[in-house]
């Protein structure tokens, strides 16, 4: 696909949530998803609004109403250059707390447009995008050019998921087996301890990507220390073998888990023990916790970071974490929020990564915060009884 002739996607399908949403964003594009047979209004060579922020698409729009959006779109520019006034000030609260603000990124355009909003690290190095765009199965050395390349273009943290294929994605080159639930099912590091030729090929180009910046490593969808400790004996493994081979890389590489799974959240602590970080995957998780398919339209009110059950959970990753001294980020799409970040704020996260777009935002936002107020807030969120409440109590102390 040719951005430069892209200036939004808008798709009959899916929820704002879903795969394609959270990619349009990270190209800093807007998406409506999920409109329905009103896609069916638009001809070849119509013009169209499309209005994401309050989710509207205007099909052959009249002159006053295309005026009214170009006064709209103006104002919107305006405000952004605002914000980017903040880029290279670091991200820390009025009472002195510094957090990290780091970007999500699918391949070394992504990594580019991060630097340039003004990104510390890349929290999330979505792996299986180069498996995606590929023909075959990239072999070692393509893995290890694209790491090493993004670690260099990056200058900061460049954590590096390994493949999360499955669910909604999946490699024309690896056929799946039909599954009845496929987010339920053979995907990611599941797939990865059962292909070990598959894992010891990535792990090894990882390992050598971090000869040449700090790199970490990150395996997604851990439900128990079973599969935490499977997959660093693999990595082990691979040290063991770049050692004898006399090639370089970082001999103290962190390894990490995604939390996304509710098991995940009730074994933190012993995770924690175990893992070298946490990095919050809130887009699974809501999706686990609230047996709400993230890309069903119909249910789409359903699917929301604000509920109680999504809330505390992330709560209690976060002190489990910090109990045991690794620090914990937040990788999926709740921290670029606005709303979410007092509550963030205030449960303590260490790092929030998400769409480079969101980065300008986010850090004027937390810029503007006290990190004493956003405890009492967090605290009190804690207590609300549904996803409104919390919504109100954020919303409020936001005005």
């Amino acid at each position: 696909m040719d951005l430069r002739f892209v200036t939004g996607f808008v798709t009959r399908t899916g929820g704002e949530n879903s795969h394609v949403a959270i990619m349009a964003r990270s190209m800093g594009l807007p998406a409506l998803v999920g409109v329905g047979d009103k896609i069916d209004e638009v001809a070849a060579g119509d013009s169209v609004i499309l209005d994401a922020l309050e989710g509207r698409l205007i099909v052959r729009p009249d002159e006053a109403t295309a005026a009214l959006y170009a006064g709209h779109r103006e104002q919107y520019r305006r405000h952004l250059k605002m914000l980017r006034q903040t880029n290279g000030l670091p991200a820390e609260t009025t009472d002195g707390c510094r957090v990290r603000l780091y970007a999500n990124a699918g391949n070394l355009e992504d990594v580019k447009k991060a630097a340039a909003e003004g990104a510390e690290g890349i929290g999330l190095l979505r792996s299986e995008f180069l498996y995606m765009q590929s023909a075959h199965l990239p072999t070692e050395d393509e893995q290890f050019a694209a790491y090493k390349s993004a670690a260099e273009l990056c200058g900061g943290e460049v954590v590096i998921r390994t493949l999360d294929i499955g669910g909604d994605k999946s490699l024309p080159y690896l056929p799946f087996e039909k599954e009845e639930n496929p987010f339920l099912g053979w995907r990611a590091i599941r797939i990865s301890l059962e292909r070990k030729d598959l894992f010891r090929t990535q792990l090894r180009a990882i390992l050598r990507a971090s000869a040449f910046g700090k790199v970490r490593v990150m395996y997604p969808m851990i439900i128990s220390v079973d599969e935490l400790e499977a997959a660093n004996r693999v990595l082990r493994e691979c040290e063991e073998e770049l050692a004898r081979q006399g090639t370089a890389f970082d001999a103290d590489i962190k390894a990490g888990i995604m939390v996304e799974t509710p098991a995940a959240v009730l074994c933190a602590d012993e995770l924690a023990q175990r893992a070298d970080f946490f990095s919050i995957g809130t887009n699974d998780l809501t999706q686990y916790l609230l047996a709400v398919d993230r890309g069903n339209k119909k249910i789409a009110a359903l699917y929301d970071s604000f509920h109680p059950a999504v809330v505390r959970s992330i709560r209690t990753v976060i002190e489990a974490g910090h109990r045991h001294g690794i620090p914990v980020g937040m990788c999926g799409e709740f921290a670029g929020n606005a709303d979410a970040v007092p509550l963030l704020l205030g449960f303590g996260l260490d790092e929030f990564s998400m769409s480079a777009a969101r980065i300008p935002e986010i850090r004027y936002l937390i810029r503007g915060s006290s990190r004493k107020e956003a405890q009492g807030l967090a605290q009190r969120a804690c207590r609300c009884a549904s996803a409104a409440e919390i919504r109100r109590l954020v919303e409020k102390k936001g005005k």
